[in-house]
């Protein structure tokens, strides 16, 4: 597994990424265990086009979004804020080989997200098969509730960003 130092990460938007580096990774069936929703879907380039302009319809809606996560030269993930109803829910899904940078990324984002005022908080959808969650607590994120989304049960958590 190539190690990945903290250093050197920007945020970029995501159509600044080739598709094809994109749907590789959502591809990755290693993904796939702790994304229920992924369920069924083939990462062709149609698919990875709407999911790219999906994501950045939300910075034109509500002015933030999904960032691509690049360190050095190098794709390692996408992630950022998106807003549900009243809350603002974080994701990141990073390559399995760049794991290791969530805590580093997650911290990142959520220091934007603590300067907005919009955001009093942040919400995070996470399956029941996710068990190592102490990145989670580490960031002060308390649990909520079990929720189902779009017919998929989620552990929800919250952060307070005030």
């Amino acid at each position: 597994m190539p190690a990945f130092p903290a250093a050197d990460i920007r945020f970029l938007r995501l159509p600044e990424i080739p598709l094809a580096e994109i749907a590789r990774h959502m591809s990755d069936p290693r993904l796939a265990a702790h994304m229920p929703l992924l369920a069924g879907v083939i990462w062709d380039a149609e698919t990875t086009a709407r999911f790219v302009a999906t994501k950045e319809a939300c910075w034109h809606r509500d002015g933030l979004g999904h960032w691509a996560f690049v360190q050095g030269d190098r794709y390692v993930g996408w992630g950022g804020f998106q807003k549900e109803d009243e809350a603002w829910d974080f994701g990141l899904v990073l390559r399995p080989e760049a794991f290791g940078l969530g805590l580093t990324l997650a911290r990142q984002a959520l220091a934007i997200a603590r300067t907005d005022p919009r955001i009093p908080f942040v919400t995070f959808l996470l399956p029941p098969s996710r068990r190592h969650l102490g990145a989670l607590r580490r960031l002060g994120a308390k649990r909520l509730a079990d929720v189902t989304y779009q017919g998929t049960p989620f552990q929800k958590y919250r952060l307070e960003t005030a």
